[in-house]
């Protein structure tokens, strides 16, 4: 494809773009919320129907917020917060933080649950 020198920008074809479809939308979190047993794990859902959910031994925690996370004046970093997971360090390895937001399709979320259940073991 040649460059056209009297317009800036660069041009293409549809089919040059490789148009893909993909998932969007928050979808069903109970997917992700399933995968935590009582037996493993502690449920909470709190007055504002956000979902908190922690291992036995506090490491891990997830939080589902539908409606985004609270915070007051000024706390822009939790605008549009859906999803918060954490796993708590060591005294020699630190832990971990990450979060979704509110339209992040649950699949993701799932996924990723996966991953770090996976790396789990009791001691």
């Amino acid at each position: 494809m040649a460059a056209d020198a009297v317009q800036p920008g660069f041009a293409t074809t549809v089919e040059a773009l490789r148009l893909r479809s993909w998932r969007l939308g928050s979808g069903q979190p109970m997917g992700v919320i399933d995968q935590f047993t009582e037996a493993d794990f502690q449920h909470i859902v709190d007055d504002r129907a956000d979902v908190h959910i922690s291992s036995r031994d506090g490491r891990f925690y997830l939080g589902w917020f539908p409606n985004s996370r609270p915070g007051g004046d000024g706390e822009d970093w939790v605008k549009d917060e859906g999803w918060v997971i954490a796993v708590t360090g060591t005294a020699n390895v630190p832990g971990y933080r990450m979060s979704f937001g509110t339209e992040t399709p649950a699949e993701i979320i799932l996924a990723v649950v996966t991953q770090i259940l996976g790396t789990s073991r009791p001691l």
